[in-house]
């Protein structure tokens, strides 16, 4: 029986015309599943054609390989590119809908935790638009990240039911499930190891179509999701017990039930390691069987030659998580297709490259050696041998160095003996890159100089990207629409023509335009606040936001810390001038990592003091976005006048938070740290709002030992702040509740927050100056907008398919599905 409908589903919904009778009328729900089956078969035909046309062209394929893809809604972006965006409005207002409404019912698609899902989202956004022949691997997760709820302050996790109601834009394809292989053990006879005796899950894959913009080509990203064997638990010795073993049968499938919700932390639970071999065993197989289907897998008297192998394939790690794939193609090579080792070898480092994520030792993954004994016996024996030519290469190269050898090595003595999997990536790949140039240098100077001097050509820089489809045409289309009307609308498929925009700073109309759009999206994000938080908000106030994972690192707690300081401000001199602010903080925390979720509390204990406060009024108001994601960052980011991005300098590796607000016409304040270097380089530094220790103060400052407490000593308005949090002022009915806090402030606060106080809040008082100059501040802006053409993905795509996949990226428009295809 179905659920009753609720009032406003009732209110809604519309009779079908000539139909008469409950069991025939259509919900909103109905009517956004029709649009999207609509919509999709307009991509499925241009989907077969460009897969055709790869079978046919064989051109060198590109795979991305990740456990997170962070796609948020799908039905938007289909129709912008495929152009159909106008046509599909025109036909939903001839019937009387609200398209924005029915676009609010797409569930997110949240398989993923922050900015490494999200990148992996955008670069096959862009990999279609540039014509490549890529695919997208991960897992089908049937629970996403968590929805965040608060609840009194606090957040509490609910699990994302993601797949409730169907998903319109998957495509089961059981025609190619395949086994992955778990436990058991290894045999030596004459013709090489035999794993046997393994428990077996079947990988069943999903198709979702990856649309590029208004090119014709559709790509796709296969999901796997697991599934028990029919006779699984049957054939043992379970004579009788039938029922529980078809129960038990779910053991098998728990592999892709849930998205590990950890963002920079590493948890060592043998769950996920069968996560990152299950995808990875799962797309080997898949690659390999299209390698030999094409005309390159060609055969000679003994079989397929894998020679041409690394032409025909590029395989690229987003972080660790794939790593088991290096042990598992050398696996297939050696065991299953024969290869001597040393060919097999030189082929899996030719296909591989490793994008490195963080530098945060916390997130590194290093496996015990006894749970991959476990899990996976023969590909610890692999390990063991990569780790034992590498480190005779090492030894011949530097005799009786014993330090290096051990700082090198692949496996990591000392209690527990693990695998370092960035060290496995290192050596398993032809190039390694960081994500902005700052965490590159980071990376080949000090997370892994031995290994750069070793091999100092394979370390490269990739700064990220993001793109502009949904990230300026989906998310705010008055803007792009003002810019295109200035430059045309090529810069779409081509940010850098942005730069045209350097000659309208000084255009008086132009100027006023820009600030009309943002006062537009403030006032239209200013009424979803009422709605969702009941707070009246002042729309011409200064929208101040800080949307991200909670994280120490991030230091959130800085900004809850300005803001306790201008409510101080305020209820000292309630007279004086004060810029009128709206401050917005939001994002998950690990649902284990106690300190991110006390912060969560810290900021919404602030929030309720200062905004029912009458002396405050509306000078000042907090607000904690509840369950940030994909779609809210849609609404937030184009009604945001200041981003904070406020890391300490060295922590975040790139951010791309910080480009989506620089492009969504929002200034920066924020440390030199990640990319927000190379927005200051692009813009000017004095079109950023730069404070704060750089790289080379944190290091001296760890150097001479970090004191906490001499901060707190100097700065009276600083002690103040963090007395009013010790004190209980926040939270008066539990005066300890954030003793926590206060403690790790001043005696293990490894981000060294008071360090940079001080010149935050004097950054943050030049900010506010800025603001009451409205025409200076939107001028500002536009300098900015101007600067952000080098943050698109298109771009970050392709230095990497110039640079490590040895592909160029085709212009070439595949002919629409209504046009007949060429036979030459």
């Amino acid at each position: 029986m179905s659920r009753p409908l609720s009032d406003q589903e009732r209110r809604k919904q519309i009779s079908i015309r000539g139909i008469v009778g409950d069991r025939n009328v259509a919900t909103p729900r109905d009517y956004y599943f029709a649009l999207a089956h609509t919509v999709r078969d307009h991509l499925v035909g241009r989907w077969i054609r460009t897969q055709q046309y790869y079978y046919e062209k064989d051109p060198k394929r590109i795979y991305y390989l990740s456990l997170e893809f962070y796609m948020g809604r799908t039905l938007q972006n289909t129709m912008i590119n495929l152009g159909l965006q106008n046509a599909c409005d025109e036909a939903i207002y001839q019937l009387g809908l609200d398209m924005e409404e029915l676009e609010e019912i797409e569930e997110d698609a949240g398989l993923g935790n922050g900015g490494l899902g999200r990148l992996a989202a955008c670069f096959l956004d862009s990999m279609a638009t540039l014509g490549l022949a890529a695919y997208g691997y991960g897992i089908r997760y049937e629970y996403g990240i968590f929805n965040q709820k608060i609840r009194d302050g606090w957040q509490v996790e609910e699990a994302d039911d993601w797949l409730r109601h169907g998903n319109p834009w998957e495509k089961a394809r059981p025609e190619y499930m395949l086994p992955v292989h778990f436990y058991g053990r290894v045999e030596h006879a004459a013709t090489g190891a035999k794993w046997v005796d393994t428990q077996v899950v079947l990988a069943l894959p999903y198709d979702t179509p990856v649309p590029g913009y208004l090119n014709n080509t559709v790509n796709t990203m296969r999901l796997w999701s697991a599934r028990a064997p029919n006779d699984f638990n049957l054939r043992d010795f379970n004579v009788g017990d039938y029922i529980q073993a078809v129960l038990d049968r779910n053991l098998a499938e728990n592999i892709s039930r849930v998205l590990y919700p950890n963002d920079n932390f590493f948890e060592g639970k043998e769950l996920r390691l069968k996560q990152e071999y299950f995808v990875v065993a799962a797309t080997l197989q898949d690659i390999i069987r299209r390698f030999k289907a094409s005309k390159f897998g060609s055969t000679d008297s003994v079989g397929i030659v894998f020679d041409s192998f690394p032409d025909q394939v590029a395989i690229q790690l987003n972080d660790t998580h794939p790593a088991m794939a290096i042990p598992e193609l050398m696996r297939i090579f050696v065991d299953i297709e024969k290869l001597p080792w040393n060919k097999a070898w030189d082929i899996t480092k030719r296909t591989f490259a490793y994008t490195n994520h963080t530098v945060l030792p916390e997130a590194l993954e290093r496996w015990p050696v006894d749970l991959v004994e476990k899990l996976l016996p023969r590909h610890l024996q692999i390990i063991y041998e990569i780790n034992q030519r590498h480190l005779d290469h090492i030894a011949f190269l530097f005799p009786n160095d014993v330090d290096r050898l051990q700082r090198m090595s692949l496996i990591e003595e000392g209690g527990t003996k693990r695998i370092n999997m960035a060290h496995l990536c290192i050596v398993g790949s032809h190039a390694v890159n960081g994500v902005a140039k700052i965490h590159s240098e980071i990376v080949k100077t000090q997370v892994f100089e031995d290994f750069a001097a070793l091999e100092p050509e394979k370390f490269q820089n990739k700064t990220n990207g993001i793109t502009p489809r949904r990230w300026l045409l989906l998310c705010n289309p008055g803007l792009a629409e003002l810019i295109a009307e200035k430059i045309g609308e090529d810069y779409v498929r081509d940010l850098s023509q942005l730069t045209k925009l350097h000659g309208c700073v000084d255009d008086d109309l132009f100027i006023r335009e820009v600030a009309k759009v943002k006062q537009e999206n403030k006032v239209k994000f200013a009424l979803y606040l009422e709605k969702e938080y009941k707070v009246k908000i002042n729309p011409s106030s200064m929208f101040d936001v800080h949307v991200k994972r909670i994280h120490e690192y991030k230091r959130q707690l800085m900004n809850c810390l300005h803001i306790i300081t201008m409510y101080n401000r305020i209820r000292k001199d309630p007279a004086k001038l004060f810029v009128p602010r709206t401050v917005i903080i939001g994002g998950k925390a690990a649902p284990g990592y106690h300190m991110a979720k006390m912060i969560i509390k810290l900021i919404n204990a602030v929030a309720q003091v200062v905004n029912n406060d009458p002396i405050v009024g509306s000078k000042l108001k907090v607000i904690f976005l509840e369950n940030y994601r994909v779609s809210l960052a849609e609404k937030v980011i184009p009604a945001t006048d200041l981003s904070e991005q406020i890391s300490t300098a060295g922590t975040e590796a790139s951010g791309t938070g910080n480009m989506k607000f620089m492009l969504n016409g929002a200034l920066t304040i924020g440390t030199m740290d990640g990319a927000n270097v190379e927005m200051a380089e692009e813009a000017g530094e004095e079109n950023l709002f730069i404070f704060g220790m750089r790289v080379e103060d944190v290091t001296e400052l760890d150097r001479e030992g970090y004191n906490a407490q001499k901060y707190y000593d100097q700065l009276p308005e600083l002690k103040e702040a963090v007395d009013q949090i010790k004190s209980g002022f926040f939270s008066p009915e539990e005066p300890e509740l954030f003793s926590d806090v206060v403690n790790m402030l001043f005696h293990h606060d490894r981000f060294k927050v008071f360090a940079d106080y001080e010149a935050y809040v004097r950054c943050q008082e030049k900010v506010s100056e800025l603001y009451l100059n409205s025409k200076a501040w939107t001028k500002m802006v536009i300098r900015n907008i101007a600067a952000a053409g080098k943050f698109s993905s298109d771009r970050t795509i392709k230095e990497y398919a110039r640079d490590i996949w040895h592909v160029e990226p085709s212009n070439l428009k595949i002919p629409p599905p209504n046009e007949p295809r060429d036979t030459h």
